[in-house]
């Protein structure tokens, strides 16, 4: 029953008191987001390695999906270029049909997450790991439109770091001026539409309604109309991949290989989870700027149904996409209509106006990608990076060579493992043990010898069984008090050190006394057996709080001067089961 009702799309509140003036505001929000997310999507589906068509198709279905299932009231979902580096390298390794495959399969991965409840986990990702792989990403997308933006003639552009390199350099005497020239063009019109324009002011009619207008789309009219004018030798969408389809295309079931299938878990893992982090990074940045709070569970099932049922319909991988939601916002988004209206906005381009994407010149698009990278990358943290502490600087950097460099999956792996050995090493630094004195509990004075209390901090964990250790090796003659007041958490591990240690302190005839224990350490010394064996010889050497501690084993020793009684050769309790 719990999971009947886990499911709940923001779109069934937003429609609570949904009115004709909101839904003005998200029509003309929607149509201004279709308008961003048209070139966008085109030119990564390209850089992907798949036909333009397969960006439109998944801006279209999986961006309806998205903004009607989601968690979120204004959210866009899409292909991300967060994505490129991963889809480009499944399609060379394994084909389209693998990628429908792997895209599919994570889809179902992330409705998964979703159904358990798992989107806050996704939070624990360091924030170094994230800019790391994301300045990784950036570097690549930006060395994959080296070919556009210069012409060169390359047939098939290697997957890895090392292999791009050497083909735009082995490539270099193929060098299109004209190519070169339209893509600059471009970059300076994106550039200086979004820094220039709004800055003329008043000074320039209209300035302020023309800066609604994405410079992308502009310098894509511009680049567009001056090739097809002009014709100038450059790669068009036409010229390369014949055009784009002027319909949606029907279910199709990939003929994928199973020999090849068998690999793609990690690429499935890392889809899965790339997509979870963009969207629920995308989601908690439009939360910031309209004031709500979204359901994470509740966006990445949605994202799952998008990403389960897109591939088939010649689509590719969709997440949440942070430009796209910005512009939804600013151009006063509502509810997920708004998304649910730019994605039929493209559908109707597709049905009307598809012929004329045939002389889109590529280099126009590689130039929006340029900026789509630099504006991508979170480039001034390199320049803060000696404001951080070693273990960020090292996670940071070393993802982000592993990005550009290896692979992606590789870099992810290596940045969560990297995390975790740090946060052990933090968590453990955070535990620590002090010897109480006389200056703190009189009833110590002239007890040094015989009796030691040691106050221990934190967790006793794995990562800080040392502490307890170290007090095995140097037990005092006859009762050792340790007070687990502080001790927040104590797991398996930690819980069998303090069994090593009581068995240590009856095999030398020393007395150990517990005091303090908190729930969740008291539950787990129940559980294992501890408890009943640290009371195995008496009742009292378990107290509430450390002075009844300290006085049940003042009161259990002889005189000081006095010579040690037969309690201390008590025979050992009884061996952990």
């Amino acid at each position: 029953m719990a999971l009947a009702f886990s499911f709940r799309p923001r779109l069934l509140d937003a429609l609570v008191g949904y009115d004709r003036a909101r839904f003005v505001k998200d029509l003309a929000a929607g149509l201004t987001v279709a308008v961003v997310a048209l070139p966008l999507a085109m030119a990564f589906a390209i850089a992907s390695g798949l036909k333009p068509e397969a960006g439109i198709f998944t801006a279209i279905i999986a961006g309806f999906l998205i903004a009607a299932l989601g968690g979120s009231r204004v959210q866009i979902g899409g292909p991300a270029g967060a994505f490129i580096v991963i889809v480009y390298g499944i399609v060379e390794r394994y084909g389209v049909a693998n990628l429908i495959l792997a895209t599919a399969l994570s889809g179902v991965l992330l409705f998964l997450m979703g159904l358990l409840r798992l989107g806050t986990l996704v939070r624990f990702i360091p924030i170094a790991v994230i800019i790391g792989f994301t300045n990784g990403i950036a570097v690549l997308i930006a060395l994959s439109q080296v070919k556009d933006f210069l012409g060169l003639s390359i047939a098939k552009m290697p997957g890895d770091f090392f292999g791009i390199l050497g083909a735009l350099w082995g490539h270099l005497h193929s060098f299109n001026p004209w190519a070169l020239g339209v893509a600059a063009a471009s970059l300076t019109v994106i550039v200086g539409w979004q820094r220039w324009l709004p800055a003329l002011g008043p000074r320039v009619q209209f300035s302020g309604q023309l800066s609604v207008v994405p410079g992308s789309i502009v310098a894509l009219v511009l680049a567009t109309a001056v090739v097809g004018l002009f014709g100038l030798p450059v790669d068009t969408i036409g010229s390369r991949f014949g055009g784009i389809p002027g319909a949606l295309p029907a279910f199709a079931w990939p003929a994928f290989s199973w020999e090849s299938a068998r690999f793609l878990l990690m690429p499935t893992i890392t889809l899965a989870l790339l997509g979870a982090i963009e969207s629920l990074l995308c989601a908690r940045v439009a939360d910031g700027m309209i004031g709500d709070r979204h359901d994470p569970n509740q966006e990445l099932m949605a994202q799952g149904v998008a990403n389960f049922i897109t591939p088939f319909f010649g689509g590719m991988p969709a997440t949440g996409t942070i430009a796209r939601t910005v512009t939804n916002v600013k151009n006063g988004a509502t509810s997920p209509v708004a998304g649910m209206t730019h994605a039929l906005v493209l559908l109707v381009v597709i049905l009307v106006a598809a012929p004329l994407a045939s002389s889109i010149p590529l280099a126009c698009l590689a130039a929006i990608l340029m900026h789509v990278a630099w504006n991508m990358g979170e480039w001034r943290e390199f320049a803060r990076l000696k404001t951080y502490r070693m273990p960020y600087r090292v996670t940071l950097v070393a993802v982000f060579l592993l990005t550009v460099i290896f692979d992606l999956t590789v870099a992810v792996e290596f940045g969560i493992l990297a995390a975790c050995v740090v946060f052990i090493y933090r968590i453990s630094s955070l535990s620590r043990g002090e010897r109480l004195t006389a200056a703190d509990q009189p009833a110590l004075a002239g007890h040094d010898a015989a009796l030691q209390v040691w106050r221990l901090y934190g967790a006793l964990f794995f990562g800080a069984t040392k502490l307890v250790e170290a007090l095995e090796d140097a037990l005092p003659a006859r009762v050792l008090v340790l007070d687990l007041k502080n001790v927040i958490y104590v797991d398996s591990t930690g819980a069998e050190a303090l069994e090593n240690l009581l068995q240590t302190c009856r095999r030398q005839g020393v007395r150990l006394v517990v005091s303090g224990l908190m729930a969740q350490p008291l539950d787990i010394a129940r559980r294992t057996g501890l408890l009943e064996r640290l009371q195995a010889q008496s009742d009292q050497d378990l107290q509430p709080d450390v002075a009844s501690a300290i006085d049940t084993a003042v009161a259990g020793l002889a005189p000081v001067d006095a010579p040690a009684t037969a309690q201390g050769d008590a025979e050992p309790g009884p061996a952990r089961t």
